[in-house]
C-alpha cells in the first residue's frame, strides 16, 4: 500500500483544483432499468467527460503535479486510447509539450484525436513490451516525465475526483460499480469513497477474457493478465504494484462478465438511456445486471467510464 494517500482535505484540494479543466459530469437514472434490475442505479456519465472518458482527470492532476522544472521537459507515455488523448489535452491545457507512443496499428481517429490536441506521436511495435521499451528511450532521450495511464498515484488521485462528485450528487449509496483494467479508475473511486462515504462497498467489473484483477485478488498478488481477448479494448492491461495494494485493500468484489454479458449490457444502456458508451463502461452494468440478486433494494452507483466508440464497428 502506498503510504501516502491522501485523505478527505488533500482530495477536495485535487477535486478543486481540476474544475477548470473538466466537467462536472451528470448522474443519470433509467425507471426501465432500475426495474430490470430491482435496484436504484445511479450512472455516473463520464462519456461527456472532454476527450471522451474519466481519464483527463488522472492526467490533468498529474500535469498540475509536475514541478516546472518537469514541465519544462514534457510529459511522455505509452497509450493506443483514451489516456492518450487525455494526457494530449492536459498537456495542451498546461502549455507543455507531450509525446505519446502508439502502436503503428492505432486506430486513425484515436491518432488523428492525439495529433489534434497538439502531442506528438512516437510510434512502436504491437505488443505492450514495445511500448514500454520504446517510452523507455523517449524519456531517457529527453528527459520527460513518464506519466503511467494507470500506476501512477497522482493519476489516481485525480480520478477521486469523479467519486466526490457522484457522492455528492446522490444520496448515500450502498454500492459502487466500477470497471477494472490498470486499475487506476477504481483505485481513485475506492479511494475517493473511503474518504467521503467509508459505508458504501466497492466492486469491479471484469472481462472474463482479461481477468488478471479477479486472478489477482483470489491469489492475494498480482497476477499479470496473459493474452487478454475481449471486445473491452481499454480493460486489457494489467494491475500494477500502485493499483492492486489499493484494490486489494479498499475493494469488496471482482465480477467477471463474458463477451456476451458485456454487449448485451452495451445494447441496454444504448436503447434505454439513449446514451453512447462504450463496451469498457459497460463493464460494471455487465456486472450489476449478472449479480443482480445480491443487490435488490439497494442505492448502486455506476461509473460510466467513456463513450469513444468506433460507430463503423459496433458489435451489435
Amino acid at each position: 500500500m502506498p503510504t501516502e494517500l491522501p485523505g478527505k482535505d488533500k482530495l477536495d484540494l485535487i477535486a478543486d483544483n481540476l474544475k477548470p479543466y473538466i466537467h462536472r459530469t451528470p448522474v443519470m437514472t433509467s425507471r426501465l432499468i432500475n426495474e430490470m434490475t430491482g435496484s436504484e442505479i445511479s450512472f455516473k456519465c463520464e462519456n461527456f467527460q472532454k476527450t471522451g472518458s474519466f481519464k483527463i482527470r488522472g492526467a490533468m492532476n498529474a500535469v498540475l503535479s509536475l514541478s516546472n522544472e518537469e514541465k519544462a521537459k514534457g510529459v511522455v507515455t505509452h497509450s493506443s486510447g483514451n489516456f492518450a488523448q487525455a494526457l494530449a489535452y492536459a498537456a495542451k491545457q498546461a502549455g507543455i509539450n507531450a509525446k505519446i507512443v502508439m502502436p503503428e496499428t492505432v486506430v486513425l481517429a484515436k491518432r488523428d484525436a492525439v495529433l489534434g490536441y497538439g502531442a506528438e506521436i512516437i510510434y512502436s511495435g504491437s505488443k505492450p513490451a514495445d511500448r514500454e521499451i520504446k517510452c523507455e528511450e523517449v524519456r531517457n532521450e529527453t528527459g520527460a516525465t513518464f506519466i503511467h495511464p494507470s500506476n501512477d498515484l497522482n493519476v489516481i488521485k485525480g480520478h477521486s475526483s469523479c467519486a466526490i462528485e457522484l457522492f455528492r450528487d446522490t444520496e448515500t449509496l450502498d454500492a459502487v460499480f466500477t470497471p477494472v483494467g490498470g486499475g487506476g479508475l477504481i483505485s481513485g473511486i475506492a479511494l475517493g469513497f473511503k474518504n467521503f462515504s467509508p459505508q458504501t462497498k466497492m466492486y469491479g467489473g471484469e472481462p472474463a477474457g482479461a481477468d488478471d484483477a479477479y486472478q489477482s485478488m483470489k491469489a492475494g498478488k498480482i497476477i499479470p493478465v496473459s493474452n487478454p481477448d475481449t471486445i473491452a479494448d481499454g480493460l486489457r492491461t494489467s494491475l500494477g504494484d500502485i493499483t492492486f495494494p489499493i484494490i486489494k485493500e479498499f475493494v469488496t468484489e471482482i465480477f467477471t462478465v463474458i463477451e456476451d454479458e458485456i454487449i448485451s449490457a452495451m445494447r441496454i444502456v444504448w436503447e434505454r438511456m439513449k446514451i453512447i458508451i462504450e463496451p469498457s463502461s459497460a463493464v460494471a452494468f455487465a456486472a450489476l445486471l449478472k449479480n443482480s440478486a445480491g443487490f435488490k433494494n439497494k442505492k448502486v452507483g455506476i461509473i460510466v467510464s467513456g463513450g469513444n466508440v468506433d460507430l463503423g464497428h459496433l458489435p451489435f
